[in-house]
């Protein structure tokens, strides 16, 4: 479902992501773990066309992002770590206006948007601007905007910041729910728990390189993600 292959990214003399090849398969939930400036961030946002690359290859669905962005983007939803919303539209508005990038149906996407709505408690609060909205309820909003298109590859950034717990249980399940129906999840956290309990494959980065990646079970072993993790920054320190 997301194939990266040799990944280079570079700021000037930093290089953020240095030769990083991951690849996310249809069914599978895939957590992305780093210290902050790691490279975590720049990897996604390159995955989803906003940031150019120097070096490598991105595949989605099949699609090279480079060659195929419009497509590539159809079959995707990317969820920030602060999402940056319209605040002087209104919740309603807003989701109108995603659906309308999407090219979504008019009965479709109204049904859809109740739905998702209605999960997230979030129905009663469409009609009043944007600005009024706490930052929890911002992030629900992102959330909903984020699975309005039914996408085959979520791309999250910190997706369960701001949510209470409700609704990061809610979108856990969402998640999974994506995975059965065929496709995948690719998302960062500093969660490790949840990325524990949640993550059929993981992948942790450090100064842009691939540390070590694989299934839950062969990153892990014995011992839990946070303690492998702060093993493996003690190393490299």
């Amino acid at each position: 479902m997301l194939r990266i292959e040799h990944l280079s990214k570079s700021f000037g003399n930093k290089k953020a992501v240095d030769d990083l090849s991951l690849h996310i398969k249809p069914g599978e939930i895939y957590g992305f773990i780093g210290h902050n400036g790691a490279g975590k961030t720049t990897t996604i946002k390159a995955c989803c066309g906003i940031l150019r690359f120097d070096e490598g290859q991105i595949q989605i669905d099949g699609l090279d992002v480079r060659q195929h962005p419009i497509e590539a983007k159809k079959r995707t939803a990317y969820l920030p770590d602060n999402p940056d919303l319209y605040e002087f539209l209104s919740g309603i508005k807003y989701l109108n206006f995603i659906a309308d990038i999407f090219g979504l149906p008019k009965a479709y996407r109204e049904a859809r948007m109740l739905s998702l709505s209605d999960e997230f408690e979030l129905t009663q609060d469409l009609a009043s601007p944007i600005s009024t909205y706490s930052h929890g309820m911002k992030q629900k909003l992102a959330v909903i905007a984020t699975l309005m298109h039914d996408p085959k590859l979520l791309v999250m950034d910190e997706p369960f910041t701001g949510l209470d717990p409700k609704a990061a249980f809610l979108l856990k399940q969402k998640m999974r729910a994506i995975c059965d129906a065929g496709g995948a999840v690719f998302f960062s956290t500093h969660v490790l728990d949840v990325a524990e309990k949640l993550c059929d494959k993981v992948a942790i980065i450090r100064y842009g390189k691939l540390v070590v990646e694989g299934t839950m079970e062969e990153v892990k072993g014995q011992e839990s993600l946070e303690e492998v993790f702060l093993e493996l920054e003690g190393q490299h320190a």
